[in-house]
């Protein structure tokens, strides 16, 4: 993108930090009307986790150039307490990076299968609008251990990466494809496996197929 200057190093850019997140974080946090206005979602069920699971290839060499994004801290809160101001920012930066980002497949965007990113040049597919939004929400305070990278399979039978906040009222679902924040069991995806809340690894959820990639718009 025009005004973006870096250098590339290993096959990837080098920049300071990106305009995209710049931008979003100079919008700050959610403003007091979205606070009032905001309701709180209903209490909904937890997805159980069945065991361990094989990482993606993509996510490995993610956390290998974004170490601090994939860092886990047991000492942070394993849920997220729900108050009326958290869930505005949350419900906020979901619709704003998902009007931010341009939505475009890696193959389209990079050439290559599958790369998860933080959508540096403001362009993206699923995982890396879903990795920029917790990078604000973590800026934003809320504990990047109950804020999970998660794979599903969608409606359209393809691999897909969200976004799963574990909270107080349940888990919930941050997804580019809506700006409706849903509880997992109400999206209607088959969920698959997600990141470890104890680990840098991935647990299962029970999902009988694994997709190879999250190259999904």
């Amino acid at each position: 993108m025009r005004g973006v200057q870096g250098r590339r190093i290993g096959g990837r850019w080098s920049r300071p930090l990106p305009w995209v997140v710049a931008a979003l974080l100079a919008a700050g946090p959610a403003s007091a009307t979205e606070t009032r206005l905001a309701a709180l979602p209903a209490p909904a069920p937890v997805a159980t986790v069945t065991g361990s699971a094989k990482p993606l290839v993509a996510w490995v060499a993610f956390c290998e150039a974004y170490a601090a994004e994939c860092a886990v801290d047991p000492s942070e809160p394993a849920r997220i307490a729900l108050t009326a101001q958290v869930w505005a920012s949350v419900v906020s930066v979901n619709r704003r990076v998902n009007r931010s980002i341009r939505a475009v497949t890696d193959m389209e965007h990079l050439g290559v299968a599958d790369r998860w990113d933080l959508a540096e040049d403001g362009s993206g597919d699923c995982e890396d609008f879903q990795l920029l939004k917790r990078h604000l929400l973590a800026k934003a305070g809320l504990p990047r251990r109950a804020m999970r990278m998660t794979v599903v399979i969608d409606e359209k039978g393809e691999g897909h990466a969200v976004l799963t906040l574990l909270t107080d009222r349940g888990d919930l679902v941050l997804d580019n494809k809506t700006s409706a924040v849903l509880p997992w069991h109400q999206t209607g995806y088959t969920f698959i496996k997600r990141e470890s809340q104890d680990a840098i690894a991935w647990v299962s959820l029970g999902g009988l197929s694994s997709p190879a990639t999250t190259a999904n718009r």
